[in-house]
This record gives structure tokens, sequence and C-alpha cells, in this order.
């Protein structure tokens, strides 16, 4: 057995306490929190498992670390705190671990990824002889082996069009909402997450590396984005009130521009309402799904709906890209040290329960 801590016990967080705790080769033997109010909680309790594991969260990173778990799942964000996010990794990494993570984006194509990020990783791999994968939480099968495995059933493929195409209302992070996307702020408003080279940042490690797998040079990586106002007052169930007029819908794509054309794409849709942008893109139940589509010869679209914490979908969403990381850390273990990507770690089956 694998002793695994999961470090952070948000939307990410929960889900991984309970991928670990079903893995026949891992066993949860700590919880790291930051919020004061959930230290002495069980593991069970903080991930809505119904009973308890007898598991303590804790708070005491170096007492944790000091028992040299051979993997962490780090789950805390990387969003706005990226330096803090690296040197917990660091740390984790250079004794031991094998930390598998979504919060360090640069990350996602590690071989093109910036020297001052990848060099000190590299290092405490090293130096600790453990290892590191990150792969997207949004989720990252979507963006790398997904596409990539579907366009190797056809006889040609022009373009790669991923999409997750999500009803933000049941969205658990009303500050991630209202305040990084920017639903319901006034259209002068510029969210963070959509501010110019934010995008491309934080998704053309993808784009970089489905262009590595299937041989093409990029001329760059473009994005664009696009957002429409609410055209009446509506109310949600968890965010409450969002005013007309304000931001109700987002579209961006980031690009991977081919023979300068548009050729590998990540395209998100998401809106606060329905009836906002009613001629984008919409998931098949109005819910939330995330697609691929291959346009070649034959065309190929494929949509995936996960659910998970009594039915929520973006909480599938989270659930199928934590089970991503954690099922990699076995087949980690046994690696060599090092640090890795998507094309590196194989998409492990499942196990019947």
């Amino acid at each position: 057995m694998v002793s695994t801590i999961v470090w952070g016990t948000g939307n990410v967080g929960r889900a991984a306490i309970r991928a670990v705790t079903a893995h026949p080769a891992l066993e949860l033997t700590a919880v790291i929190v930051h919020n004061p109010g959930k230290v002495g909680r069980d593991a069970g309790d903080l991930a809505g498992l119904g009973h308890d594991l007898g598991v303590i969260a804790t708070a005491d990173v170096e007492a944790t670390l000091s028992t040299r778990p051979g993997a962490v799942v780090y789950a805390a964000s990387g969003d706005i705190r990226p330096d803090d996010a690296l040197a917990d990794i660091l740390k984790a990494v250079g004794m031991g671990a094998v930390v598998v993570t979504p919060s360090l984006y640069a990350l996602y194509d590690q071989r093109n990824a910036p020297p001052e990020l990848r060099e000190p990783i590299l290092a405490a791999v090293k130096e600790g002889g453990g290892s590191l994968f990150v792969s997207g939480v949004d989720p990252g099968w979507g963006n790398d082996v997904l596409p990539l495995l579907i366009s190797g059933l056809g006889a040609r493929t022009d373009v790669i069009r991923c999409q997750e195409i999500f009803d933000y209302s049941a969205y658990d992070q009303e500050d991630a909402v209202r305040y990084l996307v920017g639903m319901g702020q006034p259209m002068d408003y510029e969210p963070p997450m959509l501010a110019a080279t934010v995008p491309a940042m934080v998704w053309g490690g993808q784009i970089r590396l489905m262009a590595r797998a299937l041989g093409a040079e990029l001329d760059e990586v473009r994005e664009t984005v696009d957002r429409r106002a609410l055209d009446t007052t509506v109310t949600t169930a968890a965010m409450g009130t969002f005013e007309a007029g304000t931001q109700g819908a987002v579209r961006f794509e980031v690009q991977g521009i081919v023979g300068g054309a548009p050729r590998i794409v990540i395209e998100h849709v998401t809106r606060i309402h329905a009836a906002c942008a009613p001629d984008w893109p919409a998931p098949p139940d109005g819910v939330g799904a995330h697609r691929v589509v291959i346009e070649g010869r034959p065309r190929i679209e494929v949509t995936v709906e996960a659910t998970d914490e009594d039915g929520n979908r973006a909480a599938g969403g989270n659930a199928t890209a934590v089970g991503r990381l954690v099922n990699a850390i076995d087949w980690l273990v046994a690696a060599e040290p090092g640090l890795y990507d998507a094309l590196d770690v194989p998409l492990r089956p499942g196990r019947l329960s």
C-alpha cells in the first residue's frame, strides 16, 4: 500500500479523499488543511462520505511530510498563489514523494515549461527521488488523452476541438464565478481569468502537448474571448441574483495555429443561465458536458457527462480529473523518479468494486 496524503480539501480535495480511499493500492494516511475550522475534523466528514475514516485533518505541514509519505495529492489552489503552490510541491518532491496535482498550469506540457519552473523541480527530483505529474482539472483528460485517442480512429484529422460547456449557476465556488470569471459583473469589468494572455497561459500547455503528440509544428498559440450580457435579471439557487445588463455568458478559445489556421482548439462556453447566448454551443441537457469534436474523415464527436455529489455536473468533472491523477499514483511509484506529463503517464483502467 502506498501511504498517500491529500493536501487541500476544496472541490478537488474532497474528490481526492474519496478516490484515494477507494483505490486498493493506496492508503490515506493524512489530510492537510489551511482553514482552521477544518483542523481536527475527520477526512470522511470533509469528503462528504457519510462515515469517518479515522484520519484527522491537520494544518501541520512539516510534521505530516516528515512521515515520508509515498504520495501526495496536492489539491490546494495554484490560481492566485502559484509561488506558494510551487514551494509546497518542491518540498514534497524533495522528500521523495510522488506528487500529482492540477495546480501548476505551465507544467501541463512539462517539456516546454519555463526553465525557471522546470529546473527547480528537476533539482528536487534529483535530490529527493520523488516525481511530479500535472494534469488539468477542467478536466485534463478532455484536453489531451481523450482527443488524441479519438484522433487515432480516423483516416484524416483536420481540426481537433475540445469543449467545456457549462451552466455555472450550480458551481460551488461563488468567488471564482463572480470575480475570476466575471459573472454578474458590469461589462466593463475585466475578469482576471479572461485578461489578455491568461487563457493562453493556462491552456496553452495542453495545446502544445497535443501538437507534440500529433507531430504538428505550431505557428503560434492565439486566444479569443467573447462575453454576453444578461437580457433579464435571473436568480440562481446557489448564488442568488445576477442583474440584467451584467455579464451572463463567456466564450473563449485557445487556438493552436498550424499552417496559418486554428487546427487544435480548446474552447470554454460558460453561462450563468441557459437563456443567455442561446446561439452558442449548449450541452445536451442544459447543465454541462465536455465534448471532443474531430473534424476530418470521418467526423467524430464524443460528449462526456459526469455527475457526482448528488448529481452535480461540476463535481463530476472534478472527480474525473482527480481520478486521472490518483489512478496514476501506483504507476508513478513504480516508474523512475522524474517530471511527467499526460503523454508519459498511461491512462489506467478502472477497477470493478
